[in-house]
């Protein structure tokens, strides 16, 4: 089978097209006939190993030292058709379309997959995709929404709350905005300037270009900030917090840290760290959620699996809105579900 072969850390370069064995479940495993994947950040940033440096070492005791040996396909969102099943499996039969996020497993970069009918343990999920989607569109939901599913409601948001969303633009972002609208709130998205006609296509009431304007600087507070990507000014952004208001921060550097515990002691504020729930619980009601018309993905670029290296280099210009799309196809046919 067709596979991107990840054969270094660093530049795009490094995923090369390539052929391997086609895999063969397990007795509790599915076959999955993948249709669609994504460049998802998170790939990126495992391929530069462009990550905090206390992940490092353990990543790379992980996935390979010097270069990738344990894991060589990367990928962890997707979209596909189970073509069979190991005889312990009970959910799920050829023929059934299916979603999901492979977590660490990765691997989706591949036209098959093989994965346990329970995820549990490796961060991973899947289940039957949304009737009303494609698969691309489908393999655009499980990490963004996910994130952002579980994260904002860990914020509680209220109707008519004021919510600020940094980095709105990106997969995270532009469900976070949706499930704000969702729950009521005022939204302001912040981005650059090439994203900002898209938030308002997606219900983002202000919009904030970071290149012109620091929010943390306009003198307006707002009862919940997300950072979807661990950028925004910190100090900054709890001082634009209204009174018991809530700035849900993605990562915070360890000086961050030290200092939220000094700066917070005294007050009503709180500092929430990001955190993601990767459920079948979850990933199900975002599907009942998709299902009702209350929920989309945004899908900026689509490109065939040979060209993953360029869809790679496209994320990492940072410019991307929502999600970039890796179709995979089978027999010379394109399946788009």
């Amino acid at each position: 089978m067709k596979a991107i072969i990840w054969t270094r850390y660093g530049s795009p370069d490094g995923l090369q097209l390539g052929e391997i064995e086609k895999p063969t479940p397990k007795d509790n495993e599915v076959l999955i006939k993948i249709h669609a994947a994504t460049a998802a950040t998170p790939d990126t940033e495992f391929r530069r190993l462009k990550l905090p440096p206390l992940y490092v070492i353990p990543l790379r005791l992980y996935i390979g030292f010097i270069k990738p040996t344990r894991i060589t396909i990367l990928g962890t969102e997707f979209a596909g058709e189970i073509e069979s099943a190991g005889k312990d499996v009970t959910g799920y039969k050829p023929g059934d379309q299916v979603f999901g996020y492979t977590g660490l497993k990765m691997g989706t970069y591949a036209e098959y997959i093989c994965l346990a009918e329970s995820q549990a343990g490796i961060g991973g999920v899947f289940a039957k995709k949304p009737v009303n989607m494609s698969y691309d569109e489908a393999a655009a939901v499980p990490f963004g929404g996910l994130e952002a599913f579980h994260s904002m409601r860990t914020a509680n948001i209220q109707p008519g709350q004021k919510v600020l969303i940094v980095g709105a633009g990106g997969s995270i972002g532009t469900y976070s905005v949706q499930f704000a609208k969702l729950y009521g709130a005022e939204v302001t998205s912040v981005d650059h300037t090439s994203k900002l006609e898209m938030l308002r296509s997606i219900g983002a009431d202000h919009v904030i270009d970071y290149t012109r304007e620091d929010y943390t600087e306009n003198g307006k507070t707002y009862d919940v900030i997300v950072d979807t990507f661990a950028k925004s000014p910190f100090r900054g952004s709890v001082r634009s917090l209204s009174e018991n208001g809530i700035y849900l921060n993605a990562n915070p550097g360890l000086f961050d840290r030290i200092w939220m515990g000094w700066a917070l002691k005294n007050s009503n504020k709180k500092v929430i760290t990001w955190t993601g729930d990767y459920s079948t619980k979850n990933l199900l009601a975002l599907k009942d959620l998709i299902e009702d018309g209350k929920i989309k993905p945004v899908i900026d670029r689509h490109y065939p699996l040979e060209q993953t290296a360029e869809a790679h280099r496209y994320v990492d210009t940072g410019h991307k809105k929502g999600n970039v799309v890796i179709t995979i196809e089978h027999d010379h046919k394109t399946y788009k579900g």
